[in-house]
């Protein structure tokens, strides 16, 4: 890609083309004065210093310099570029369960669905937050490392799915230790966990494990997927719902209570997440009544300055110009390469 960030500027060329016809002007207005006072050819005998053809050079260089700071003016952009910039924002991992309840449809399509609308009606809404994004069943796993590129978080969240993670469960405390351990060293920096699940706990202590976090002035903010009457799981083969060893259907019934404690225990919010508009503006709304440190980001341009290049040309021309006089030089002056053939002949 390449353009003119200020292409105004090359207007400034047409400098070039009225220098050029005053020079025109000029040689035809002396060589008038000169047949008024005698010969041409007499008169160019009695100034054997001067060079038109360095007077022709000396113009030359000019209008190449003034067309090199003309193009440099209007900022000649090409290539890409990635700068490191400081901005305002908070550090959020999103811990997302992937456990067969999710496949719940107490709200449609299913849980996990929604859950993926709400996580992308969150990234839609950030600007200068980092974002990491953390999936857990029975184990936990970092799907995506906190970045400030939240557009790839939409790729990431494009391959979510009940298969990830191998082992079965919903083990929340995992999720919340491995987010917790995802985040930066940046102590003044607002830290916030989004742990979005079924609340339905088979592992362990998760409340236990988020006051550990208090310490940490690290936020959980609880997402409830699911209704409060709970749904059948769907069965990933054969049709109908999954079922236990008795051959009853299972019911995966959210455990909102515990998801309200993790989040009050850090001093987060729950919510529930049968609308994912509703739940993920409560959690926005959340986000930006808090502190925001500096967040470095690299911000990526697909035009980078080139008209350094060109400025730098404009200004070794403009001494060359300096330099260079309408004089001839008397060293090269004294050198006639057709007199020393004739005496290497013998004449």
């Amino acid at each position: 890609m390449f353009r003119f960030q200020e292409p105004k500027y090359l207007w400034l060329l047409l400098i070039t083309l009225v220098i050029i016809l005053l020079f025109i002007i000029s040689v035809y207005v002396r060589k008038s004065r000169i047949r008024k006072i005698g010969d041409l050819k007499l008169i160019k005998l009695l100034i054997p210093d001067y060079s038109p053809v360095r007077r022709v050079w000396k113009l030359i260089l000019v209008c190449l310099a003034i067309t090199s700071m003309s193009i440099a003016l209007a900022r000649p952009q090409f290539g890409s570029k990635l700068k490191d910039v400081t901005r305002q924002g908070v550090e959020i991992i999103v811990a997302l369960d992937v456990s067969n309840s999710m496949l719940a449809q107490d709200i449609k399509p299913n849980r996990l669905e929604n859950a993926r609308k709400f996580i992308e009606r969150i990234i839609s809404k950030l600007q200068n937050d980092k974002l990491g994004l953390i999936v857990f069943a029975g184990d936990a796993f970092v799907q995506m490392p906190i970045t400030d590129d939240i557009r790839s978080a939409r790729l990431f969240l494009s391959t979510v799915s009940t298969d990830m993670v191998p082992v079965q469960g919903t083990a929340i405390g995992k999720a919340i230790e491995l987010s917790a351990n995802s985040f930066t060293k940046d102590e003044e920096i607002s830290k916030i966990i989004i742990l979005i699940t079924d609340g339905e706990n088979h592992e362990d202590d998760a409340v236990a494990i988020a006051k550990t976090l208090k310490e940490k002035n690290i936020l959980i903010y609880t997402v409830g997927m699911g209704s409060p009457g709970g749904a059948p799981i769907p069965a990933k083969r054969g049709g109908g719902f999954m079922k236990d060893r008795n051959g009853n259907v299972i019911m995966s019934i959210p455990d909102e209570e515990t998801l309200k404690d993790v989040a009050e225990t850090t001093g987060g919010i729950f919510v529930r997440a049968t609308n994912s508009a509703d739940a993920s503006d409560k959690i926005l709304n959340e986000i930006n009544k808090l502190q925001k440190g500096e967040v470095l980001k690299k911000d990526y341009s697909e035009f980078d300055d080139q008209f350094q290049i060109m400025a730098f040309l404009a200004l070794l021309l403009l001494i060359a110009d300096i330099i260079i006089s309408e004089k001839k030089n008397d060293v090269l002056k004294k050198i006639n390469l057709f007199k020393e053939k004739l005496n290497s002949n013998g004449n």
